[in-house]
């Protein structure tokens, strides 16, 4: 019998504020809670997993659970994208990257254009899709790359591809990545690309991420060392720096990172299915878009009996999240919160209570205990709870 591990990480889909969320400006938040009061969420099979049963859930609860049922806590202070996703791959970092609620320092604003050769816009904390409204017109007609930031440890570099192609657009997003290192060190280096005119403007799906390899051993390397094959789907290969990603299938969105889900639980490629689903964050939750985010969820819930039924006896399923993005709550950022954990297969009890993980890092210990038998030096498994 094969082992199998699928993470399906939907993203920012969090469950409620952690303690100290306030430090974020995030007191309050809950991302699932606060969208099923705005609008009723019809999630009947995530909900007969156990996800109302998680503490604090604020979704309703079923009497018999068909999965192990949690959530988790973050260690690292922060609440990006690439802290998130290594901590669930066993990389807790002691320092989180640095952030600039201010814009960038004009120096190294400065030594980035003379790199690229042209002037910048922007350099501050925006929304992404309302700083092209606002300086799309002008970019058009100067040429000059859009320039924003988050609260979140990014360098975003918006640009129109009839303007700025893009080739050379991926190319300015390498020249600030090398740049953004040591007391810079920013996470990730994103390309926005967009489209329209005349103040009408539309992102893409041509958005690349230009991120750091992880600053320690992830259980992706763990498995390359052990012979077992990593499947990374969605922006997977882009978040761990493309190492030890094995077969890297790059979707753009939920439809095409399930369908691409789907392809390699019914295939014979992969001991380790790693799965982003983006749409909720990027479409949604930084867009304040509540009725979007939900038929978003109801959309994922609709398919999940797919991929519960493409499982096979061997494999552990373990759906989650890796930060919050309330599109209720004021502001466009991530937001500090738990994350859910719904873990389950053919061959693991369901109903077990896994409560409240310490760490991101319990479900890389998780996997590896399962599929190499090791203890993994970051985090505790719950693989007993599953038996």
């Amino acid at each position: 019998m094969k082992k199998r591990v699928v993470l399906i990480v939907l993203d920012s889909v969090g469950i409620g504020a952690q303690p100290d969320a306030a430090a974020f400006g995030d007191a309050g938040a809950h991302t699932l809670g606060n969208i099923n009061e705005k609008r009723k969420l019809h999630i009947p099979n995530l909900l007969s997993l156990g996800l109302g049963n998680i503490q604090n859930a604020r979704l309703p609860q079923t009497d018999a659970p068909k999965a192990a049922f949690g959530r988790s806590a973050e260690v690292i202070f922060a609440k990006d994208t690439t802290c998130g996703h290594w901590e669930m791959a066993g990389v807790i970092m002691e320092r989180p990257f640095q952030t600039y609620p201010n814009g960038f320092p004009k120096e190294l604003i400065s030594e980035f254009e003379r790199k690229i050769g042209r002037g910048t816009l922007g350099n501050c904390v925006a929304s992404g899709t309302v700083i092209i409204q606002q300086l799309g017109d002008e970019h058009v007609r100067t040429g000059k790359p859009i320039i924003y930031t988050s609260a979140d440890s990014v360098f975003q570099i918006a640009a129109h591809e009839q303007v700025i192609p893009l080739a050379d657009l991926y190319a300015m997003c390498e020249t600030a990545r090398a740049m953004l290192v040591g007391d810079n060190l920013v996470g990730r280096v994103i390309a926005r690309p967009f489209l329209g005119s005349n103040g009408a403007y539309t992102r893409t799906e041509n958005r690349r991420d230009y991120a750091v390899e992880p600053v320690a051993e992830t259980i992706l390397d763990r498995f390359a060392q052990r012979g077992l094959q990593t499947v990374s789907i969605g922006k997977i290969e882009d978040i761990f720096c493309h190492r030890n990603v094995g077969l890297a299938d790059h979707t753009k969105n939920n439809h095409d990172g399930i369908e691409a889900t789907l392809k390699y639980l019914q295939g014979d490629e992969g001991s380790f299915i790693f799965t982003n689903l983006v749409d909720f964050d990027m479409l949604y939750g930084h867009r304040n878009d509540v009725e979007g985010y939900a038929k978003a969820l109801e959309y994922f819930d609709a398919r999940l009996p797919e991929l519960i039924a493409a499982m096979r006896e061997g494999d552990l399923m373990i759906l989650t999240a890796d930060h919050g993005c309330d599109p209720t709550y004021p502001g466009t950022d991530h937001t500090r919160e738990y994350i859910p954990i719904l873990a389950l297969g053919p061959a693991w009890k369901g109903g077990a209570p896994l409560g409240t993980r310490t760490t991101f890092a319990d479900i890389a210990a998780t996997a590896v205990e399962y599929l190499t038998g090791e203890i993994w030096h970051n985090g505790t498994s719950f693989l007993n709870k599953l038996r």
